[in-house]
């Protein structure tokens, strides 16, 4: 990772080409055009860069500088973007967090960053507070809408304090900006370092799938501790345009249609559940709506989604956005025009990226058969911040690897099958959850389903679906569902048991939490 800062030339640092220098250039272009709009509050590019400076000032008076790393703790708010701004400013290190985690597993990603502050809000400072008492070195704690003392330190008394401005930096554009700490549904979460690089190479790739322009209303109800949501604001960032940043709460999909009918958004993320949940409201075909495009990732989609959206929302164009957070996150685009062609694809690899499907010798299959996919390019991570044998792991040959397992058809439009760790294997054949999956979801009585492995004496393991019902529907058996299920699947593929649960427990993510149903 770069350490290479040199002190302040003019020159060189006019030359570069990130979201600090971007919201600096905005700020003195175009000061009085809105940047954020949060909770109907609009923050121009030149109160957003003058806030970030001030908080930069705040942290470098209290010992922060190049290489640190500062946890965000908190809610979407424009102050989480004052501070991402204000830290790397300095050449410090963001560390978003997912609010959603248990004490223990924020404790974790304090100690694995060794951060040395954290910025936090009301409703989560008794566990930023908690957990920064069990740290060493964590010696800042700053809560934005809160109130100085008791070892913490309000937001905007940060931002008031008289003092020594932060000296000025080039930070060079491979500099680390973000640690994202993976949703670690398998184990514990591991850092992956983004660089400016990589968020600017990510800008690129949003602005030509989403066809975003300097007019277009962007719509940010991801939590920015996930890379859907910083990802989201970067082509913003670089081109200066609006975004209006949602709270956060249950999801709620009257209220996110009230809010991008009001706000008159062009462009809105979401992950396929809340998809679904937006086609099922009653009132979706009667909005006046501004929406150009729609966007999904993070989990996969049902074709039962993608007709929807497609029934829902006529005018925009579908955009499939495929990736990771090692990849910051985008690798694959599947474009409008082909939404309804290549239903099920994930799309192409993006242009500015390399992506090969390949065995586990790291041989090239042929297109149709199965294998894992793996990417090298300007959006891929430097490493996992201090896990150097996890980074050599995943880096293995020269390529990263995604875990993914995928099929091309002939058009090279991909196909995602499952993800690696999740394939079973019953009596010597492949059984791809993904693909079960996608059948269970097109059964008339099903919301939501996952199919995970149980261990089985003769065939090793099996399959097992667990799924929750629709509304007002309060039994399935298996015996019931196989006529269904013998129309699209070989009977190997069958699951040999279904399990109804109320809800399947996901992560922040979206992502279906397989290890707890596996509990």
């Amino acid at each position: 990772m770069t350490t290479g800062f040199r002190p302040l030339d003019e020159p060189i640092r006019s030359r570069r080409n990130h979201w600090v220098n971007q919201v600096a250039g905005h700020a003195a272009m175009r000061p009085d055009h809105v940047a954020f709009r949060f909770k109907g509050v609009d923050t121009t590019w030149k109160r957003l860069h003058e806030r970030a400076e001030k908080f930069a000032d705040a942290l470098a008076r209290r010992g922060i500088g190049l290489g640190d790393r500062v946890l965000i703790l908190a809610l979407n708010y424009t102050e989480y973007i004052e501070a991402v701004m204000g830290i790397n400013a300095l050449g410090a290190i963001a560390v978003p967090v997912n609010f959603r985690l248990t004490p223990p597993e924020v404790a974790y990603i304090v100690g694995d960053s060794g951060a040395k502050a954290i910025v936090t809000d009301v409703p989560l400072q008794p566990l930023a507070v908690g957990v920064a008492g069990q740290a060493d070195g964590l010696d800042t704690i700053v809560v934005i809408n809160g109130q100085t003392g008791d070892g913490v330190l309000g937001f905007e008394d940060a931002l008031a304090e008289a003092g020594e401005p932060h000296a000025p930096l080039d930070i060079p554009e491979d500099t680390p900006a973000l640690i994202m700490y993976t949703s670690g549904t398998t184990g514990r979460p591991k850092g992956a370092v983004l660089s400016y690089a990589n968020l600017n190479a990510q800008a690129l790739t949003c602005l030509r799938a989403m066809e975003i322009t300097p007019d277009s209303i962007g719509f940010c109800s991801s939590p920015l501790f996930h890379i859907a949501g910083l990802g989201s604001l970067t082509p913003y960032f670089m081109l200066g345009g609006k975004t209006v940043l949602h709270p956060l709460g249950a999801f709620d999909a009257t209220d996110f249609l009230d809010a991008i009918e009001a706000e008159q958004a062009t462009a809105a993320f979401c992950v396929p559940v809340q998809w679904q949940l937006i086609c099922e409201e009653p009132t979706v075909k009667q909005r006046k709506l501004a929406l150009r495009a729609l966007c999904w990732g993070a989990a996969p989609a049902s074709d039962t989604v993608l007709r929807a959206m497609a029934d829902c929302f006529p005018d925009a164009i579908n955009v499939a956005v495929f990736g990771q957070t090692e990849m910051s996150p985008i690798t694959c685009v599947l474009e409008g025009a082909d939404a309804l062609t290549k239903l099920g694809s994930v799309g192409k690899p993006i242009p500015t990226i390399q992506a090969r499907i390949v065995d586990d010798e790291m041989n090239d299959v042929a297109p149709g058969t199965i294998g894992e996919i793996v990417y090298r390019g300007p959006t891929m991570m430097q490493g996992y911040w201090n896990k150097p044998e996890a980074t050599v792991e995943a880096f293995h040959g020269g390529w990263f690897h995604s875990g993914d397992l995928v099929r091309a058809d002939p058009e090279g439009f991909i196909y995602v099958v499952d993800r690696k760790k999740d394939m079973i294997i019953s009596g010597g054949e492949n059984i791809y959850c993904a693909e079960v999956e996608n059948v269970l979801y097109a059964h008339p009585k099903i919301h939501e389903a996952a199919v995970i492995g149980r261990p089985h004496e003769k065939w090793g393991e099996v399959p097992v679906a667990v799924v929750a019902l629709i509304e007002g529907v309060n039994d399935l058996t298996l015996e019931e569902i196989t006529p269904f299920l013998n129309e699209s699947l070989a009977r190997y593929k069958h699951p040999k048991d279904l399990v109804i649960v109320s809800e399947l427990p996901r992560n922040a993510s979206g992502k279906v939490l397989k290890v707890e149903l596996r509990k």
